[in-house]
């Protein structure tokens, strides 16, 4: 009998397929030798398709399953079989999800938070450097009108001193006439 097990449990509608397909596979690969749960499933699938009703199906599966040598508790043994499959599959999908969780996500957010530290470290630079740019610009200010000061008193002192020298100056060449006129 051909073991269609995507047809068997991945009929209903919602179910995403991707994970069908990888239980149902699971499912296989760790398909017991003989006439068990599986293959009881598939003949309670065909009976359902005769539309029986589910007690009469299963009943109708069972005893021809037991012709077999199946029994209910080597059914409901293997049914815990393949219960414990998709366990352990669940347990490697959690694992598998938790890394991606940590690889996408954690990372992330750890990208995140390192990032926000690097703009906060910006923004008190920043924050220092319009300090420094504001105390420069104030004696950048205060310069200018040192320098303002300064070239006034320069100028009056240069000023002063030429109107001195060319008062003394003119005292001497007064001088030299006088000399050259009277002497």
């Amino acid at each position: 009998m051909q073991k269609d097990l995507k047809a068997l449990f991945g009929k209903d509608h919602g179910l995403d397929q991707k994970s069908v397909d990888f239980l149902t596979k699971a499912l296989e690969k760790n398909n017991l030798p003989g006439f068990d749960y599986i293959e009881f499933k598939q003949s309670l699938a065909a009976l359902s398709a005769m539309n029986l009703d589910e007690s009469t199906a299963m009943r109708s599966a069972f005893a021809t399953a037991s012709t077999v040598g199946l029994t209910k508790m080597k059914l409901l043994e293997t049914a815990e079989h393949y219960k414990k499959v998709l366990k352990d599959e669940k347990a490697q999908f959690d694992g598998a999800l938790q890394k991606q969780v940590q690889q996408r996500i954690a990372g992330k957010e750890q990208e995140v938070i390192k990032l926000k530290g690097q703009i906060q470290k910006h923004e008190e630079k920043i924050t220092q450097l319009r300090e420094q740019i504001a105390k420069f610009q104030s004696t950048i200010d205060g310069a200018d009108a040192q320098i303002q000061e300064a070239r006034e008193k320069i100028d009056a002192t240069a000023e002063s001193f030429e109107m001195t020298h060319q008062s003394i100056l003119n005292q001497i060449e007064k001088d030299i006439e006088n000399i050259q006129q009277f002497l």
